[in-house]
């Protein structure tokens, strides 16, 4: 038998299918600065400078995590694209930048283009959530490298700002509020200890209802990552937001303190039951006996970006989110001290 490259395990006639099918997912994501169609070798983006004085490019780059090992289990995989741009859009907004554009990264064993398929809609779904276009990308099929039916993701993000508006923290003093926007769910982080919990623990499978959250734990767990380019963009426009944390992986502990420089001799009190915090951490720290201290180091805990605000703004900034469809809550404040998260 003659050998090809397709009986090795890569079949380039189907990605080349997949390309028929992404084609019109992102041209529809496409604003009138991409100068490229999908399928060329490099994607171009021309800038427009005349809103800004002294524009800077903001970039990104994060995964899905083990999150997809539950688009695995439930042969879902129309939402997990969402949360590849959230994670990377969500990101670069904390400088205060405006995402630009989008590009992927699809790795798998055997190519399936309803798969494949399914996953680039959910990019483009959220690509079109934060103004982004997706203006590329990369499909790798690796015979032997995966499980059958797995994949990987990757994602990169490019965002504009104008140097003199770089959110950066600076600005940050004691009194200042602390703005939480709630979140969809666990996001796209600590899904190791959720599956754990669920999964090992309790011997659950993905289609097991579970009466608190009025849905099976599978659908609970693969809520996309909420996106909050839109609404922070606006409130940009009319207050001055002087830092933002967008809360992944090492949870609010971890991630409200690195928006301040090292500097600032300043800690953030965060108010216990100043928001409600969603069924699906309760469960996990019930069933999985996990110290509270644990959770909030890993988990978003129902809040996905924090942002702070001048004391005088912040029953303006929070009735203008509310406005904008965002739950937003007074969780907390800035105070003189060492540089950490205490919860009171």
């Amino acid at each position: 038998m003659k050998l090809t490259y397709k009986t090795s395990g890569v079949d380039i006639d189907k990605g080349s299918r997949l390309v028929d099918i992404i084609k019109p997912l992102a041209r529809a994501t496409f604003s009138p600065n991409v100068i490229n169609e999908i399928g060329s070798f490099g994607a171009f983006f021309k800038l427009d400078n005349s809103k800004y004085q002294d524009p800077v490019l903001v970039s990104g780059t994060d995964g899905v995590g083990t999150k997809l090992k539950i688009a695995f289990m439930m042969n879902k995989h129309d939402t997990v694209g969402i949360d590849l741009v959230a994670m990377s859009v969500n990101d670069i907004l904390t400088s205060g930048a405006k995402p630009l554009f989008f590009l992927d990264y699809f790795a798998t064993g055997k190519l399936s283009t309803k798969t494949a398929g399914d996953v680039i809609k959910g990019i483009a779904n959220g690509c079109k959530m934060s103004d982004c276009s997706l203006i590329g990308g990369e499909t790798a099929e690796m015979p032997g490298f995966y499980s059958d039916g797995e994949y990987d993701l990757a994602g990169f993000a490019v965002g504009i700002v104008d140097k003199n508006k770089i959110i950066n923290g600076s600005g940050i003093k004691n009194g200042d509020i602390l703005i939480g926007l709630s979140s969809s769910g666990l996001h796209s982080n600590g899904y190791s200890l959720a599956r754990k919990v669920f999964f090992d623990l309790k011997k659950y499978g993905p289609g097991k209802q579970i009466r608190e959250l009025g849905c099976s734990i599978g659908e609970e767990l693969l809520k996309p990552t909420r996106i909050y380019v839109k609404s922070v963009l606006k409130v940009m426009q009319n207050f001055s937001i002087k830092g933002i944390a967008h809360i992944t992986g090492g949870g609010i502990t971890e991630n409200l303190p690195r928006i301040t420089p090292q500097s600032k001799r300043l800690k953030f009190i965060i108010k216990n039951d100043s928001w409600p915090v969603h069924e699906i951490f309760q469960l996990i720290q019930q069933m999985g006996n996990v110290e509270k201290t644990e959770m909030y180091k890993t988990f978003n805990m129902g809040i996905g970006m924090i942002l702070v605000v001048n004391n005088s703004d912040a029953r303006k900034v929070l009735q203008k989110f509310e406005m904008l469809g965002e739950k937003a809550f007074v969780i907390g404040y800035v105070d003189k001290g060492a540089k950490c998260v205490e919860y009171v």
